[in-house]
């Protein structure tokens, strides 16, 4: 049997092995090269990622002649149930929480005012601009989710370049600001997704309002209940006295079975788990024996680090989908405007809610005696470093725009590639541009 007869009797034989493995050899060899560009400040896990992502769909690109250049599809109940979760507890577990609760009104107002805000001007602006270029086909429903997508930040790139040691403040309010950001674009797309498009009006607002306050109030508590209660349970029976491996267990199965519940109830598993971690760390980490709480932080971390990786490299990949490229049908002129009306909304939306509202902070700060003012070079990056966007914005847009990764609808399409085309484009451009030595000497490096 010849070589090539053998490849496709092995794929046909094994039709999901193969490309999971071939994604797991691939993941492999992002590690291993992001570890070789470690020194390298220009390059990091998440750029490496993205780039070997880009080069390995054009490989399959060619080697399918132009039919495919997946590996895998994308299906957002797999981002939402088994990568989103990891990342998001361990963002709570390490999260210091003397500084992050001194800063937490800053912290609210940007993740979640800031939200509501850059939402509003994002949906007003394209609903306004999109048919100026000729692109129309979208709902109100549609206009209202590409607000909330486009307001969701990527904080894992920013995070890469800031230093929690040589700049605490400035690294508090993004960390913060960027996981309740998150929490709080899913929930407010799904109360988006709830509205009736007949009843557009002013009692509609109010219900999206009322609902995203029963969301976040009750995940929240959901969270800190679930992390209680796994501290009671290791301090009361005290498991690590027989098994380390079983007090490891239970947190780990605790962590996700409070995520699981809050989708479940319909609620943000988001918000439940990010609390549940912060529980966690300050209670029931003090409730193991010392070999677990050393294992913990390792275990939590390598399933964080390897699902923001996984996520990563798949956009990569997906940047060369041509089924949806071929779909859109408008022209590249055309294309060009769209990206560049959504960034340039992203940076403006942004802007309309960093800058007023740190005003408003420093302002309470300063009344309440309080020294964590946050100086305006401080605000820039703020405002730069959220121009970011990731993994979050690509889940929402699959799950508005497509149906398990695929859609027959032009515009739909059109909104899938645009989500990828900002992701690409804010994630290598606008991360290298806050790496430039300016920013990076004059800004960064600024004692907070």
């Amino acid at each position: 049997m010849s070589a090539s007869g053998f490849a496709i009797n092995l794929v046909r034989d094994h039709a999901q092995v193969v490309p999971i493995s071939v994604f797991v050899a691939v993941l492999c060899l992002c590690l291993i090269i992001g570890h070789l560009v470690e020194e390298n400040r220009w390059l990091n896990e998440s750029t490496t990622a993205i780039i070997i992502g880009c080069i390995t769909g054009t490989i399959i690109f060619l080697l399918s002649k132009g039919k495919s250049s997946h590996i895998l599809r994308f299906n957002e109940e797999l981002f939402f149930i088994y990568l989103l979760p990891p990342i998001i507890f361990n963002a709570g577990f390490q999260v210091k929480k003397k500084r992050f609760f001194q800063n937490f009104l800053t912290i609210m107002l940007f993740g979640v005012i800031g939200v509501f805000i850059s939402t509003s001007i994002i949906t007003a602006g394209s609903w306004w601009l999109f048919p100026r270029f000729g692109f129309t086909g979208l709902s109100a429903q549609d206009y209202l989710a590409i607000g909330t997508i486009f307001s969701s930040t990527d904080t894992v790139c920013t995070l890469q370049v800031l230093h929690q040691d040589e700049t605490p403040l400035l690294y508090s309010l993004v960390f913060g600001e960027g996981v309740v950001n998150d929490a709080t674009s899913v929930v407010l797309f799904n109360a988006v997704q709830k509205l009736d498009e007949s009843k557009l009006n002013g009692w509609a607002a109010l219900r999206v309002l009322l609902d995203f306050l029963y969301l976040f109030s009750t995940s929240t508590a959901l969270g800190v209940v679930a992390g209680l209660l796994t501290a009671y349970t290791l301090k009361t029976l005290y498991i690590g006295r027989h098994s380390t491996v079983r007090e490891i267990a239970l947190m780990v199965l605790m962590a996700y079975l409070s995520y699981m519940l809050a989708e479940l109830f319909h609620l943000s598993g988001i918000l439940t788990v990010f609390f549940c971690g912060i529980l966690m760390s300050h209670y029931a980490w003090h409730d193991v024996t010392q070999s677990s709480r050393i294992t913990t932080r390792h275990i939590f971390a390598t399933m964080s680090f390897t699902a923001e990786t996984f996520i990563f490299l798949y956009v990569g990949i997906d940047a060369l989908d041509i089924e949806k490229w071929k779909l859109s049908k408008l022209s590249f002129r055309t294309s060009v405007g769209i990206y560049s009306t959504v960034v340039l909304l992203i940076l403006l939306g942004r802007a309309a809610f960093v800058f007023p509202l740190t005003a408003f902070s420093n302002y309470v700060h300063r009344r309440a005696d309080r020294l964590s003012s946050v100086s305006f070079k401080h605000q820039v990056i703020i405002w730069w470093a959220g121009l970011m966007r990731g993994a979050v914005s690509i889940a929402l847009a699959f799950k508005q725009f497509t149906y398990s990764g695929v859609t027959l609808d032009p515009a739909n399409a059109t909104m899938v590639t645009t989500t990828i085309i900002v992701v690409l484009f804010t994630t290598l451009v606008c991360k290298h541009i806050l790496l430039n030595d300016f920013f990076f000497t004059h800004v960064c490096k600024k004692k907070s």
